[in-house]
This record gives C-alpha cells, structure tokens and sequence, in this order.
C-alpha cells in the first residue's frame, strides 16, 4: 500500500482515540526571547544516557526559534491547564507579541522557560534532529528535570479534545 492510499482525515481520526500526555516546549531563541508550543508527540527515549523526545511540525515557527539556542524545557501539563495549552497551540493572541503575554515563569539551568501548575519539568540539550515526513523527531539530552508531589491528575488529548486522566485517590 502506498501513503497516497491512506486518506489524511481518516488516518488522524484514528490516532486521535490514543489518548496522548499534552506537554508546551519551551526555549529561548538567539536573541533570548522565550518562545513555546504545545507537543503532544513526546516521549522517553533512552535511560542511558537520559534522552527524551517530541515531534514538532517542520512548518512550526516556534520550533525554528527554540532551536536556535539548542536547549529546550518539555512542561507536562496538568489538568486544568487548558488556557496554556491552547495559548501555546496558535499563533500569539490580537495585540500580543508573544506567547509568552501574562505568563509568568522561571529559568531552567539552561534558559529555557519552565511554567507554573505542570505536574514536571525536563530540561534537555539537543541531541540530534531528524526528519520525518511532515515533522521532525528531535532528541534531547536530559541536564535536569523535576515534577510535583501533589498533582493528582494530567491532562490528555484523546479525539481532538484536552480532557483529564482522573486517577482515582487511595
């Protein structure tokens, strides 16, 4: 079967019923501007040495800034935390430079943005970048990375919609 038999529609329908973690990379660009955006496609990649990974779109300004500096911050949200998903999914708000407008945070060891309410943080290195088809695949490699004791529930995006995990208490 060639890719052209595979109809796009369908093909994300389908992978929309596995329910993903939604994470915002974040970095500054050369100019130590902070840029982010909202990844879904993220993953553990290796124990050792300690590398993760996520698959931005090629077309993905955001990206293309981050990668300047050759750190990024993977913030896995929480739920709850719609309003910095959807703010780090689009182009920057009517009248706002940046998405970064009204968003506090604080400096990872190297730079990059780490954003209040995630459940954690993984501060990485840029291991290698390839390309995938319409994205890229890029590897970081893990310099620091934290995550909160109290946090009871993520969020997730399962057929096109942030919803939550709703882990029952013990």
């Amino acid at each position: 079967m060639t890719d052209s038999q595979i109809d796009a529609r369908h093909f994300r329908n389908v992978l929309g019923h596995f329910p993903t973690g939604v994470t915002v990379v974040t970095g500054l660009d050369s100019a130590g501007d902070p840029h982010g955006v909202t990844i879904g496609s993220f993953v553990s990649v290796s124990l050792d040495p300690p590398l993760v990974g996520f698959l931005p779109g090629t077309s993905s300004k955001s990206w293309q800034a981050i990668a300047e500096s050759g750190s990024f911050c993977v913030n896995i949200l929480a739920a709850g935390q719609d309003e910095l998903c959807w703010k780090f999914a689009k182009e920057p708000a009517a009248g706002e430079t940046s998405k970064f407008a009204g968003v506090d945070w604080t400096a990872s060891e190297t730079g990059s943005p780490i954003l209040p309410g995630t459940t954690g943080w993984i501060d990485c290195a840029v291991e290698v970048v390839h390309e995938a088809g319409d994205h890229l695949f890029v590897v970081g490699r893990v310099h620091g990375m934290s995550h909160a004791d109290d946090v009871d529930d993520a969020m997730v995006f399962f057929r096109g919609k942030v919803a939550s995990v709703n882990m029952p208490t013990a």
